[in-house]
């Protein structure tokens, strides 16, 4: 069995607001295991990148255990054990896309030469090359975002943290970003947290499917996918694929209180 990168035991988040508390995340147990596909699925506000959130250190839990690579999200963030790309590209446009992808290693001090290096690899894993003296005004919605998961892969994490990094695209640079994405995953053999609102999405991108529902934020469902590696757009079709997407959107209707 692989090592879990990410383990979370009775984990809990409650905000405390004036109008009251809001159970954010409630009793969440869930394990990710090395080179595991993840993607959490749920309506608005069941929680999603709260939990991305409490990996990378951005919100603390309020009980319960979590663990990064075996140690806190604390001393995972400081250890720069992932990177994380969030919804919007968040790109400097004063920057170009090579000095950009350089913000981490320049703050992290690696040497000049180094980050040459990283950053030339980072884009020809996004098939950026060539677009380093670009700045990002220059370039599309898609190879921003594009981009940023360069940046997010430049000090070569072994965990990546995506916030629904293509939600505000068009279907068809989505469907050939999800296709990248995919290749690039099977290359890096990293270990993918992946947020996203898209059933379809969801199931063509995963090992693993992570169903969430609302108030209080709890995982209601973990698939997993019986699906080949080898992801072609036309899988989308195929009967097992149905089969999965139809448990998804059953957990999620099931989870969801349409009475609120």
């Amino acid at each position: 069995m692989q090592a879990s990168v990410v383990s979370a035991k009775d984990l809990c988040l409650t905000y405390q607001t004036n109008d009251g508390p809001v159970h954010a995340l409630s009793d969440v147990n869930l394990d990710v295991r090395k080179g595991d596909f993840v993607s959490f699925i749920g309506p608005s506000g069941c929680g999603k990148t709260t939990f991305l959130r409490v990996i990378a250190d951005l919100e603390k839990k309020t009980s319960g255990e979590i663990t990064v690579n075996g140690m806190t999200p604390d001393d995972a963030r400081k250890a720069r054990a992932y990177g994380y790309v969030f919804q919007a590209p968040a790109l400097y446009p004063w920057r170009t896309i090579e000095k950009n992808i350089a913000l981490p290693l320049e703050i992290m001090s690696y040497a000049a030469d180094d980050q040459k290096k990283r950053i030339a690899e980072a884009l020809d894993l996004v098939n950026l090359s060539g677009f380093e003296k670009k700045f990002p005004w220059q370039l599309s919605g898609g190879m921003q975002q594009r981009a940023s998961i360069a940046r997010a892969l430049a000090f070569d994490a072994d965990l990546l943290l995506m916030d629904e990094p293509f939600g505000a695209l068009d279907e068809i640079v989505r469907d050939h970003l999800n296709e990248e994405l995919l290749k690039l995953w099977a290359r890096t053999n990293k270990t993918i947290c992946f947020v996203t609102h898209s059933i379809p999405e969801a199931v063509y991108l995963s090992t693993k499917i992570v169903v969430m529902s609302p108030r209080p934020g709890r995982v209601t469902d973990v698939i997993d996918s019986t699906l080949p590696a080898e992801r072609p757009l036309g899988i989308r079709e195929t009967p097992e694929f149905l089969k999965i997407a139809h448990r998804v959107r059953e957990g999620l209707r099931a989870g969801h209180s349409y009475e609120e």
